[in-house]
């Protein structure tokens, strides 16, 4: 199998604009995220895909690669638009924001597709269990229930399963937005409509569930910092 490795970047973040462009030690987060998936030794090619002029020519001049792209409304939309010319077979999106992430991870999700004989698996993705009412109630930590064979049953920016039967204990993950997909069910996605589900949860992998692809989560114990507010970005600095 061919496995390439795509970063979704996109200037203006609701939450946080221009937060990949934020100094994280002496490289920017984009830079730091780029240069540690290409040091993983993991892929045959690594490269950024952005709408953004600044971080095109940030990633350029630090000897990496990056495409242009059109306006998106996920990464997933993104990164179909940057493969579907890319003779590939399988694509993992790694978050922009994830500067953190460790090969450990990277290589269960490569993993999951080596034992998939049957090619049943449009994409996996990873979760790691939470343990604080804070973090488990937090909307800006997605969620994620799975069946006994670890595939995604939903996502949800809330607290899922609720806990009405407070005698019997329940585990909570949180999903890490790290994808690895077939390329021809990334391809899939990018024609598939939004539907209410994903635009009321903001929530782009719910798309693949309501039109029925299978989503095998893999359990992970990689703890990082995914920067998503001016907090999360001390937070992140602090590790450095």
């Amino acid at each position: 199998m061919k496995i390439i490795a795509v970063i979704p970047a996109r200037y203006e973040a609701s939450r946080f604009p221009g937060k990949l462009m934020q100094i994280l030690g002496e490289k920017t987060v984009i830079t730091t995220t780029y240069q540690n998936v290409v040091e993983t030794g993991l892929f045959d090619e690594v490269f950024v895909a952005t709408d953004s002029e600044i971080i095109l020519d940030e990633i350029v001049k630090n000897d990496g690669k990056a495409v242009m792209t059109g306006q998106h409304e996920t990464g997933s939309d993104r990164i179909a638009e940057a493969v579907q010319n890319i003779d590939c077979d399988i694509v993992i999106n790694v978050q922009g924001d994830e500067p953190f992430l460790k090969l450990e991870p990277l290589r269960q999700l490569i993993e999951v597709f080596k034992h998939d004989a049957q090619q049943e698996i449009s994409l996996a993705s990873l979760k790691i269990q939470l343990h604080e009412k804070e973090e488990i109630e937090n909307p800006n930590n997605v969620k994620v229930i799975t069946d006994n064979n670890g595939f995604a049953l939903y996502f949800s920016r809330s607290v899922i399963p609720f806990h009405r039967e407070v005698s019997y204990d329940v585990s909570y993950f949180k999903h890490i937005g790290v994808y690895a997909f077939r390329k021809d069910a990334l391809l899939q996605f990018s024609k598939l409509a939004m539907k209410p589900l994903e635009i009321s949860e903001k929530i782009e992998c719910i798309r693949y569930l309501e039109y029925g692809m299978k989503i095998k989560m893999v359990e992970t114990n990689f703890v990082g910092v995914g920067i998503d507010t001016p907090e999360d970005l001390e937070k992140a600095r602090k590790l450095i």
